[in-house]
């Protein structure tokens, strides 16, 4: 599975690149506490609820980032979006605890 750090990410959010899809796969309560802009949330827990949507919401040809706290659901994520057909998945290494550390102060930690 490919990995992106959050530095890369950081590059990839101000080019302003629309092409990118960007997952977040937090629970709503870690969302309500630190963000990214941008960010599609499916929450892992509720796979029951979304799982079946994902080839309607995402293209699975195009460039996907999978973001999670610290880079574990997320790379959960990435292996099944993987096996349903997605060809450019990669996991945001460290996920947002790295982010808020090492590209964006203002982001809480938790």
């Amino acid at each position: 599975m490919n990995q992106i750090s959050v530095e890369e990410l950081a590059q990839r959010l101000s080019s302003s690149d629309v092409s990118i899809q960007l997952v977040d796969v937090r629970e709503p309560e870690e969302l309500a506490i630190a963000s990214i802009e941008g960010f599609v949330n499916l929450p892992l827990s509720q796979f029951a609820e979304w799982g079946d949507q994902v080839p309607t919401l995402f293209n699975p040809e195009a460039e996907t980032l999978v973001l999670c706290h610290h880079g574990i659901r997320s790379a959960q994520m990435c292996q099944w979006l993987i096996a349903q057909g997605f060809t450019n998945v990669q996991n945001i290494s460290g996920g947002i605890d790295a982010y808020s550390q090492l590209v964006d102060p203002s982001i809480p930690q938790y």
